[in-house]
C-alpha cells in the first residue's frame, strides 16, 4: 500500500468532529494586502522615506509612518471592502507602535495625513488619477506627492477648500510639507526630506558617518595645536627659555 493510500484510509476514519478540529479560522486583525513593489528602487526609495524620518522624530511617540500597508477604510467597517496601500504613509497625532494595517475604524477615524507613491509604468496612471481622487474626496489627506524612482518625476499637493492644488517648488525645486513641516526634494536621485532650512536630513548611518566626521576632525585640530606648542616649546628652549616656567 502506498503512502498516499494509507493517508487517504486514515482520513476515511476520522470524524467530522476531527475535521472541524483542523479548520484553522484566520485572524480578524488582517495582514497588509499590499504586493510587492515594483523594483529594487522603489524598495529602497520606500525604506529611506521611513527610516530617515523615524531617525528625525526618534524622540517623538505621536506618529506613524510606514510604507506599503494597507488602509482599511470601508464604511461599513469590513475588511474585504474600501482599501488602498499606499506606498508611504504618515499618520499623525497617534501611537507609534508597530500595526499589521492600518484600520481607519479602529483609529479613531484617522486617515493619513501625508502620503507619497512611487510611480512605475503599471501604475502612474492609477495613482494620478484614482488614487489622487480618494484621497483627495474620502481620505482628506492634505499633503499627497507622487515620484518616479526611474524618470524622476515628481509633484506634489496640498489639499486646500477640499481640493489638492499643485505645490510651488522653491528654487532649490523642493516642495513644501506642512503636515510634517518639511520640504521634500530630489537628492542624487532619491526622494528625500529636508529641514525647513534647507538641509537635508540623513539617514542613520550618514548621521553616523557625519558625527565621525565631526569628532575626525576635532582630534585633528587638538594634534594641530598640540604640533604648534611642541614647535614654539621647542624655539624658547633653543633661545634658554624653560617654556613650564612661562
Amino acid at each position: 500500500m502506498s503512502v498516499l493510500q494509507q493517508r487517504d484510509r486514515a482520513s476515511d476514519k476520522e470524524s467530522p468532529e476531527t475535521e472541524v478540529k483542523d479548520v484553522i479560522v484566520p485572524p480578524c486583525d488582517r495582514y497588509s494586502d499590499e504586493p510587492p513593489l515594483e523594483t529594487y528602487l522603489h524598495l529602497q526609495q520606500m525604506m529611506l522615506l521611513i527610516k530617515c524620518l523615524e531617525w528625525l522624530w526618534q524622540d517623538r511617540d505621536d506618529f506613524f509612518a510606514t510604507g506599503n500597508q494597507t488602509i482599511y477604510y470601508s464604511a461599513n467597517q469590513r475588511k474585504s471592502e474600501d482599501f488602498r496601500g499606499p506606498d508611504f504613509f504618515v499618520v499623525l497625532n497617534t501611537r507609534r507602535q508597530p500595526r499589521k494595517s492600518w484600520t481607519v475604524w479602529e483609529e479613531d477615524g484617522k486617515y493619513p495625513n501625508l502620503i507619497v507613491e512611487l510611480l512605475s509604468a503599471s501604475t502612474a496612471q492609477v495613482d494620478r488619477e484614482l488614487k489622487k481622487q480618494i484621497y483627495q474626496d474620502i481620505f482628506r489627506t492634505p499633503d499627497y506627492f507622487w515620484f518616479d524612482p526611474d524618470s524622476l518625476e515628481f509633484a506634489g499637493f496640498h489639499l486646500s477648500d477640499g481640493s489638492y492644488h499643485p505645490l510651488e517648488a522653491n528654487p532649490r525645486g523642493h516642495l513644501w510639507s506642512e503636515q510634517l513641516q518639511l520640504f521634500l526634494g530630489i537628492d542624487n536621485r532619491q526622494l528625500r526630506f529636508f529641514t525647513p532650512e534647507g538641509e537635508l536630513v540623513p539617514t542613520p548611518e550618514e548621521a553616523a558617518k557625519l558625527a565621525q566626521q565631526e569628532v575626525n576632525r576635532e582630534r585633528q585640530e587638538r594634534e594641530l595645536a598640540q604640533q604648534e606648542i611642541d614647535r614654539l616649546s621647542q624655539k624658547l628652549r633653543e633661545l634658554g627659555i624653560d617654556p613650564n616656567r612661562l
